[in-house]
């Protein structure tokens, strides 16, 4: 089940309560999505102002929003450390969050388990007391077929995404195919996280259990933060 967005301002107050724990001398893990690029422009001010920043794009978009705002960037076998990892969420639910909506969950989730603390951003139609949002699975294009199988054997009803503005699926920036996989209600995502993970054929899927160690939730006054 997928939530309806946020607001602007709600997102923006997310994105830029965390990073002002974004600190002189850092490499900031820079996430995906629309909550995130309020963060990268809002380093990118800090950058602007003379504060010493690296940042370590989790994909194309973010590559290209860090440029234009002027972020210097590194490549994640460049250093030596992550000290934070700023990314939204599609939905969180206590330290559970299904991420992907960009089909950049890979990279995200590589960048984001490396950093010595996640910070994730949010609006109020992201928090959910249960994950129930479909968990999108990157695969393998040949493997497709039998991902898709061991899916619904999982109890999930996968569907191929599909591309908005050309013919054919969407394709990640790492050449694989993208299911989405509705699953209803996931009571325990750990649980489901291990058994896609020892699918063959599955690259990366969008649950991110027990990663996260800060939630901020941008609402209409203020900015909402759970530590985890």
């Amino acid at each position: 089940m997928k939530t309806t967005g946020g607001t602007d301002d709600q997102k923006r107050r997310a994105a830029e309560a965390a990073v002002e724990a974004v600190e002189d001398g850092m490499v900031v893990g820079l996430g995906t999505g629309s909550t995130t690029a309020f963060a990268i422009r809002a380093i990118g001010d800090l950058v602007a102002d003379g504060m010493d920043v690296r940042g370590v794009p989790t994909s194309f978009a973010s590559r290209e929003l860090a440029r234009e705002a002027g972020v210097p960037l590194a490549d994640l076998d460049e250093v030596d450390t992550v000290d934070l990892a700023i990314d939204g969420a599609d939905q969180v639910a206590g330290d559970a969050l299904v991420k992907g909506g960009g089909a950049a969950h890979a990279r995200e989730k590589v960048v984001d388990a490396f950093a010595d603390r996640f910070l994730v951003v949010a609006d109020p139609s992201k928090m959910a007391d249960v994950l129930s949002h479909s968990v999108p699975v990157e695969v393998l294009p040949d493997a497709r077929t039998t991902v898709s199988a061991a899916v619904s054997d999982l109890g999930g009803d996968p569907e191929l995404r599909r591309a908005e503005r050309k013919d054919g699926p969407v394709v990640t920036d790492n050449g694989n195919l993208v299911l989405d996989c509705d699953f209803g209600d996931i009571d325990d995502p750990a649980a489901l996280a291990g058994s896609l993970s020892a699918l063959p054929g599955v690259v990366e899927h969008g649950i991110f259990a027990g990663l996260a160690d800060v939630v901020y939730v941008g609402t209409d006054d203020g900015v909402d933060v759970l530590e985890l």
